[in-house]
């Protein structure tokens, strides 16, 4: 794929540069569809920490090994990743393409957590965790259950820590085709965080205020110089007429949303916060035209870093 190199657009995401990283990311899929070995998932971690969670779990071994090759996880196998290094699974939406690479590699998982909205813990047990499809791991919904994966239901805005590593979660709800639920979560370890989205159309075509919700929560971070980074979709170039958008963003609609969260932050404060862009979707030349069309809005001065599947970020 040629790669383009515009101002203010990082297009290879190696490392973002700052005076201390508080986290790390490996993507292990970036892709909304399309190529199966390359799904939205990404393993994140505080900078000095081995203990990551998984947001979203479209794709993990391919990742994996693609993380391995780039110089990550030394003396690791995939496997050995998945099962010591991910203490769980935060799933925006049950979606397959940010499910599939978990309920497939579940037979050979070891114990741990899946964090998710009721509704979407529900499809994950009701129509994948059941024998009618797959064994059930968890231990909840079809008998007999298994009990490798605990279900916790996260509560809208109400943090818990996630076991077994040094942060903590905030769940937003997120719309991606009204009524159907996705998530935000908001990381933190100590007194830094990250925030990444699952899929969701913006609030004027989903004719909601979820977005806006988020937006007013996290702004006293940017302000505070706390938010490390956000990670957020645009799967279509702007030319994807709004009837067939089907819950997502494009570059045209990220400003705008972007535009109303940096009106609740302090002057110049939103373009000190790279903004990873996720869940491109690989059709015909997508791509390239979202690139081109991101490079020419640059009105709010922010960094769009594109991920690269498994090369590290740190934030």
């Amino acid at each position: 794929m040629r790669k383009y190199i515009f101002p203010l657009i990082i297009f290879s995401s190696s490392i973002f540069c700052s005076a201390q990283n508080s986290f790390k990311v490996v993507p292990l899929g970036i892709y909304g569809g399309g190529e199966e070995s390359n799904l939205s998932s990404y393993m994140a971690a505080p900078a000095n920490s081995e203990n990551y969670v998984c947001l979203d779990a479209g794709t993990l071994r391919s990742g994996i090994e693609k993380a391995i090759q780039k110089g990550n996880f030394k003396g690791n196998s995939a496997l050995q990743v998945i099962q010591k290094h991910i203490k769980g699974y935060l799933i925006s939406h049950a979606h397959l393409d940010h499910a599939s690479g978990l309920i497939l590699n579940s037979p050979d998982d070891t114990k741990k957590y899946i964090y998710a909205l009721p509704s979407v813990a529900e499809i994950l047990t009701d129509k994948y965790f059941s024998w009618k499809s797959w064994a059930n791991f968890t231990n909840v919904g079809e008998a007999p259950r298994l009990h490798k994966y605990s279900i916790v239901n996260l509560e809208t805005s109400k943090e818990i820590p996630l076991t077994d590593t040094e942060m903590y979660v905030t769940a937003f709800p997120l719309s991606h085709v009204k009524p159907y639920e996705s998530t935000a979560f908001l990381l933190r370890q100590n007194g830094d965080y990250l925030l990444y989205l699952g899929d969701t159309g913006s609030d004027s075509i989903e004719q909601s205020t979820l977005l806006q919700n988020l937006w007013k929560q996290i702004a006293p971070y940017i302000n505070a110089q706390k938010l490390k980074g956000i990670l957020i979709e645009v799967s279509f170039p702007n030319e994807q007429p709004d009837k067939s958008l089907f819950g997502h963003l494009t570059p045209k609609l990220l400003e705008s949303e972007l535009t109303i969260l940096n009106s609740f932050c302090q002057p110049g404060k939103l373009k000190q916060v790279p903004i990873i862009i996720t869940h491109l979707k690989p059709v015909d030349n997508n791509i390239e035209r979202i690139k081109k069309q991101l490079k020419e809005q640059k009105t709010l001065g922010v960094t769009y870093i594109f991920p690269e599947q498994g090369k590290k970020i740190n934030l």
